[in-house]
């Protein structure tokens, strides 16, 4: 789905404060949406739980710093850290050219993934909120 201008696929799901997660197996893929990356413009840095971190749905798990302003990147989903994408190191831009492919940020093994996916925003409703704050500005 495209939503003004902004790339939402319909196969995630996504957290107000512009997350999103997608199951892989037993794990869920996470990353930023491409309006937080838009949003953002250039990141360079990342900071990220490492491998066997526990991070909780909706609480900080790091951050993200672009040359506007550092920012928190919130979980979610509730689970281990099973992955982190080692390219955002010295590649952080990549959460800005390809934040659903290239530039993900982790993989969570999560505790009760049914459960968190019930607190997140589908395509439709995400955009709805994004239709929300564009109006704003």
């Amino acid at each position: 789905m495209n939503f003004q201008g902004y790339n939402v696929p319909d196969d995630l799901r996504y957290t107000k404060e512009h997350e999103w997660s997608k199951p892989k197996g037993q794990d869920a893929v996470v990353g930023v949406t491409d309006y937080a990356a838009k949003t953002l413009n250039d990141v360079v840095y990342v900071t990220l739980p490492k491998v066997g971190d526990k991070v909780t749905q909706f609480k900080s798990m790091g951050t993200v710093e672009s040359i506007k302003a550092v920012s928190e990147l919130y979980s979610p989903v509730t689970g281990t850290v099973t992955r982190v994408n080692d390219k955002l190191g010295s590649q952080p831009e990549l959460v800005n050219k390809s934040p659903y492919t290239e530039g993900w940020l982790l993989e969570v093994r999560p505790s009760n993934l049914a459960a968190d996916s019930k607190n997140l925003l589908d395509a439709k409703a995400y955009s709805a909120l994004l239709g929300s704050l564009i109006e704003k500005t």
